[in-house]
Protein backbone atom coordinates (compact mmCIF):
# COMPACT_ATOMS: atom_id res chain seq x y z
CA UNK A 1 0.00 0.00 0.00
CA UNK A 2 1.32 3.13 -0.78
CA UNK A 3 2.73 5.77 1.88
CA UNK A 4 0.14 8.26 2.12
CA UNK A 5 2.58 11.17 3.71
CA UNK A 6 3.21 11.93 -0.20
CA UNK A 7 1.04 11.71 -2.72
CA UNK A 8 1.92 9.13 -5.40
CA UNK A 9 2.94 10.36 -8.38
CA UNK A 10 2.64 14.22 -8.04
CA UNK A 11 4.27 16.43 -10.18
CA UNK A 12 6.13 19.29 -9.10
CA UNK A 13 7.69 21.91 -11.15
CA UNK A 14 10.91 23.75 -10.20
CA UNK A 15 11.10 27.12 -11.37
CA UNK A 16 14.95 29.27 -10.23
CA UNK A 17 17.66 30.18 -12.66
CA UNK A 18 19.96 28.77 -10.30
CA UNK A 19 21.21 25.52 -10.82
CA UNK A 20 22.29 24.58 -7.18
CA UNK A 21 18.66 25.63 -6.17
CA UNK A 22 17.17 23.58 -8.88
CA UNK A 23 19.36 20.10 -7.66
CA UNK A 24 18.61 21.05 -4.08
CA UNK A 25 15.30 21.16 -4.81
CA UNK A 26 15.08 18.32 -6.88
CA UNK A 27 17.09 15.85 -4.32
CA UNK A 28 14.89 17.06 -1.76
CA UNK A 29 11.46 16.65 -3.38
CA UNK A 30 12.51 12.91 -5.96
CA UNK A 31 14.04 11.88 -2.32
CA UNK A 32 10.21 12.24 -0.76
CA UNK A 33 8.21 10.15 -3.72
CA UNK A 34 7.53 13.16 -5.79
CA UNK A 35 8.24 13.40 -10.26
CA UNK A 36 10.12 16.70 -10.47
CA UNK A 37 10.23 18.58 -13.59
CA UNK A 38 12.77 21.77 -13.71
CA UNK A 39 12.88 25.22 -15.49
CA UNK A 40 15.43 27.73 -15.12
CA UNK A 41 13.37 30.96 -16.68
CA UNK A 42 9.81 32.47 -16.80
CA UNK A 43 9.25 31.28 -20.44
CA UNK A 44 10.54 28.03 -19.86
CA UNK A 45 8.42 27.06 -17.21
CA UNK A 46 5.38 28.13 -18.75
CA UNK A 47 6.11 26.35 -21.61
CA UNK A 48 6.69 23.19 -19.21
CA UNK A 49 3.32 23.63 -17.63
CA UNK A 50 1.56 23.60 -21.03
CA UNK A 51 3.09 20.74 -22.11
CA UNK A 52 3.26 18.47 -18.83
CA UNK A 53 0.85 19.73 -16.71
CA UNK A 54 2.17 19.30 -13.25
CA UNK A 55 0.71 19.21 -9.77
CA UNK A 56 2.40 22.16 -7.99
CA UNK A 57 5.22 24.56 -9.19
CA UNK A 58 7.48 25.98 -6.69
CA UNK A 59 8.71 29.26 -8.13
CA UNK A 60 12.25 31.31 -7.58
CA UNK A 61 10.76 35.33 -6.86
CA UNK A 62 14.32 36.67 -8.59
CA UNK A 63 14.96 35.33 -12.03
CA UNK A 64 16.45 37.71 -14.89
CA UNK A 65 14.23 38.69 -17.81
CA UNK A 66 10.21 37.54 -16.28
CA UNK A 67 10.44 37.43 -12.53
CA UNK A 68 8.20 34.71 -10.66
CA UNK A 69 5.30 37.31 -9.57
CA UNK A 70 5.06 37.76 -13.45
CA UNK A 71 5.00 34.00 -13.78
CA UNK A 72 2.77 33.54 -11.42
CA UNK A 73 0.52 36.24 -12.54
CA UNK A 74 0.42 34.75 -16.02
CA UNK A 75 -0.36 31.25 -14.32
CA UNK A 76 -3.29 32.87 -12.78
CA UNK A 77 -4.46 34.42 -15.64
CA UNK A 78 -5.00 30.92 -17.42
CA UNK A 79 -8.34 29.66 -16.68
CA UNK A 80 -6.22 25.91 -16.77
CA UNK A 81 -4.06 26.46 -14.18
CA UNK A 82 -5.85 29.45 -12.41
CA UNK A 83 -6.17 26.94 -9.07
CA UNK A 84 -2.44 25.33 -9.42
CA UNK A 85 -0.69 26.00 -6.39
CA UNK A 86 1.98 28.27 -6.37
CA UNK A 87 5.06 28.13 -3.48
CA UNK A 88 7.22 31.12 -4.24
CA UNK A 89 10.99 30.78 -2.87
CA UNK A 90 12.40 34.42 -1.97
CA UNK A 91 15.48 34.77 -0.42
CA UNK A 92 13.68 38.17 1.01
CA UNK A 93 11.36 37.94 4.31
CA UNK A 94 10.68 41.38 3.52
CA UNK A 95 6.31 41.69 3.93
CA UNK A 96 6.58 43.51 0.39
CA UNK A 97 8.02 40.83 -1.21
CA UNK A 98 5.03 38.54 0.51
CA UNK A 99 2.77 40.97 -0.15
CA UNK A 100 3.57 41.13 -4.16
CA UNK A 101 3.64 37.55 -4.54
CA UNK A 102 -0.10 37.08 -2.75
CA UNK A 103 -1.26 39.83 -5.02
CA UNK A 104 0.78 37.44 -8.09
CA UNK A 105 -1.56 34.67 -6.93
CA UNK A 106 0.89 32.67 -4.44
CA UNK A 107 -0.56 29.59 -2.51
CA UNK A 108 2.35 29.84 -0.08
CA UNK A 109 5.89 30.97 0.60
CA UNK A 110 9.08 29.56 1.78
CA UNK A 111 12.34 31.37 2.27
CA UNK A 112 15.80 30.37 1.06
CA UNK A 113 17.99 29.00 2.98
CA UNK A 114 15.16 26.54 3.29
CA UNK A 115 14.50 23.61 5.57
CA UNK A 116 13.44 20.59 4.09
CA UNK A 117 10.58 19.60 6.27
CA UNK A 118 9.37 22.93 6.10
CA UNK A 119 9.42 22.63 2.06
CA UNK A 120 7.92 18.85 1.86
CA UNK A 121 5.14 19.98 4.68
CA UNK A 122 4.28 23.26 2.56
CA UNK A 123 4.00 20.89 -0.86
CA UNK A 124 1.85 18.92 0.68
CA UNK A 125 -0.50 21.24 2.22
CA UNK A 126 -0.90 23.35 -0.82
CA UNK A 127 -1.59 19.84 -2.64
CA UNK A 128 -4.09 19.19 -0.36
CA UNK A 129 -6.11 22.08 -0.67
Amino acid sequence: MPDETYPSGATVLVVDDAPPNVKLLRLILKDAGYRVLEATSGPEALATLRRDKPDIMVLDVRMPGMTGYQVCREVRDDPEFAALPVIMVTALSLPEERLAGVEAGATDFISKPFNKKELLARVRASLAL
